[in-house]
């Protein structure tokens, strides 16, 4: 007998509103137990694939399908909705658009209330879901009061909870800070390993997923499976550089110096990868040939804070931070979840005032300016675009913040025509905004700031959620900003980001400023990294392998023959 628990034959799909098919012809077959990472850029066709699983196609999501699909053995086109989610339970990308109960303990318990459980069952099933994932402690507190980490381990434990035979995650990691997506990846793993489901992850993060092992990676791309292998042998293969997804850092500085990526060095994972002298020998040629040189400009202070404190309440939130942006510098605040990232920025924005300290712009103390006042040189970008949006029409949104401060429309017109142009948005003047991709929204959001033509530009995650593709079409596009002389400040959890395109860091933890230099410094830092909830990357822990005395050294190097080449 087949153990067959999925099964995808000539399989297609095109929505209602499409004419072309989003899948094509898939073909695929998932056992029960296996564990299973489903990568593909934006638009391949990952997250249509999991709707077809979890019943949002053709439930919520109508469209036309051909060919075969079956889980366990029935079509779930022929079920409710409610039958399937008792076959696959699904954790979504975003937690907050999940919950439902008014805590922890409710939420859980939500779906065995719909499936009327009886209730010293339902108290077992809660609590024991909740143990399994570490949260028995949470059971009474607001899902609203937790870590982004907490809040996948909440979705995760109803899921549990409900003791379905397949579990689907959508993007675990997008909102989380890299510690606790490592986490999330070792909570799953566990899961799996001790009860035997059968898990799928739709993800294109692949190197922090491979933190733990996965049995199989399938890549799409425009609709199609172009890979369905074990990681080892995909890792040796050129599949992700053809699909537009980032192979892990430490592969692509071992390829760099010259190495060859085979099956046998097991490259899934930097600390099991089989290496030998030879090659370590050729990353510190590489290194020799390549270090040194370097030249970093130096800013002139643009945004000073003084030994700012502020408390929410009797809650102190920052305390005597005293920080330096510099005309047309790119600087990255990072720092785990309630280090105070956000509140800064609400203080240099002014929707907050400080307890005590100062902030200057241009040398000038703007503690009694208005916010109306800062927003002419200081503009604020949400992490989620729909949050910013209020038009319909593209050029509509654009042209808003012209319109209120009483610009007239010829000149409203130039400055719009203008913006639109630098921010690559001119062919989609005249689109209505929900039609757009999500980066594309992204972007709309950065130009109707950009149109006021602030000096200090602060961003919240810009590219959380996005895959390589579209995070390095917005990165190059704020460095033609920064390049153009205007400030970037970016909140982020993304180290990748921080050592690609900061030219500083500052790092907060309790409400304190705990570290301020160059990225590859700051990221070298054991006590920083681990106060401030990030982790050690891959290249790190390549260059202590390979005998690195300045591993900073070796990853300044990296990054600076990345871009080089990339561009």
């Amino acid at each position: 007998m087949s153990n067959t628990i999925i099964e995808f034959e000539h399989f297609s799909f095109t929505y209602r509103s499409q004419q072309e098919p989003t899948l094509r012809d898939v073909t695929l077959s998932i056992a029960a137990g296996e564990k299973v990472l489903i990568a593909g850029p934006s638009g391949s066709g990952k997250s249509t694939l999991a709707h077809c699983l979890n019943g949002l196609i053709p439930f919520v999501h109508k469209g036309t399908a051909d060919g075969r699909l079956s889980i366990k053995g029935r079509d779930p086109r022929e079920l409710s909705i409610a039958a399937v989610s008792g076959m696959v339970g699904t954790v979504l990308q975003d937690p907050d658009g999940q919950f439902v109960g008014l805590t922890v303990g409710e939420d859980i318990a939500f779906g065995l209330e719909n499936r009327g459980v009886p209730l010293a069952e339902m108290n077992r099933r809660v609590t024991a879901a909740a143990a399994a994932v570490g949260i028995e402690e949470l059971l009474g507190a607001s899902p609203q009061e937790l870590s982004g980490g907490q809040k996948q381990k909440t979705m995760l434990a109803g899921i549990l909870a409900l003791n379905t035979d397949i579990l689907l995650f959508d993007e675990p990691l997008a909102s989380l800070d890299p510690a606790s997506g490592a986490q999330v990846i070792e909570w799953i793993d566990r899961i799996a390993q001790e009860t035997g489901k059968t898990v799928i992850l739709v993800e294109h993060r692949l190197e922090e997923v491979l933190h733990r092992p996965v049995d199989r990676i399938i890549v799409m791309e425009e609709g199609r499976i172009v890979a369905d292998c074990p990681p080892a042998k995909l890792l040796a293969s050129e599949v992700l550089t053809g699909a537009r997804l980032r192979e892990p850092l430490y592969l692509s500085a071992l390829k760099y110096a010259g190495c060859t990526i085979t099956e046998e060095m097991q490259p899934q994972h930097p600390d099991k990868l089989q290496l030998g002298e030879y090659q370590f020998a050729r990353l510190r040629e590489w290194q020799a040939d390549r270090a040194g040189g370097l030249v970093y400009p130096v800013y002139q202070p643009l945004l000073e804070l003084k030994e700012v404190t502020f408390s929410y309440g009797k809650r102190p939130m920052l305390q005597e931070v005293s920080l330096t942006a510099g005309k047309g510098e790119m600087l990255c605040i990072a720092g785990r979840n309630g280090a105070g990232k956000s509140t800064l920025s609400r203080l240099i924005c002014g929707l907050y005032k400080p307890d005590s300290g100062r902030i200057l712009l241009s040398g000038r103390d703007i503690g009694r300016d208005s916010v109306r006042e800062r927003a002419q040189h200081i503009g604020y970008v949400m992490q989620n675009p729909n949050h910013m949006l209020s038009k319909h029409l593209l050029y509509d949104e654009i042209a808003l913040g012209l319109r209120l401060r009483g610009f007239g429309e010829e000149e409203v017109r130039e400055k719009v025509l203008k913006t639109l142009h630098i921010c690559g948005l001119l062919p989609f003047r005249e689109w209505p905004v929900s039609a757009l991709s999500y980066g594309q929204k992204k972007r709309v959001t950065i130009a109707s700031i950009l149109v006021l033509e602030p000096e200090i530009l602060i961003l919240d995650e810009p590219t959380a959620g996005q895959d390589y593709g579209s995070y390095h079409e917005m990165m190059e596009f704020l460095l033609e900003l920064q390049q153009r002389g205007i400030t970037v400040i970016i909140i982020t959890h993304d180290m990748h980001l921080m050592l690609e395109y900061a030219q500083r860091t500052v790092v907060l933890a309790g409400g304190r400023k705990l570290a301020d230099g160059r990225p590859e410094n700051v990221l070298a830092d054991k006590g920083v990294m681990d106060s401030a909830n990030l982790r050690e990357t891959s290249l790190y822990s390549l260059a202590r392998r390979a005998g690195f005395t300045e591993p900073a050294e070796f990853v300044r190097t990296f990054i600076h023959d990345d871009r080089r080449r990339r561009q």
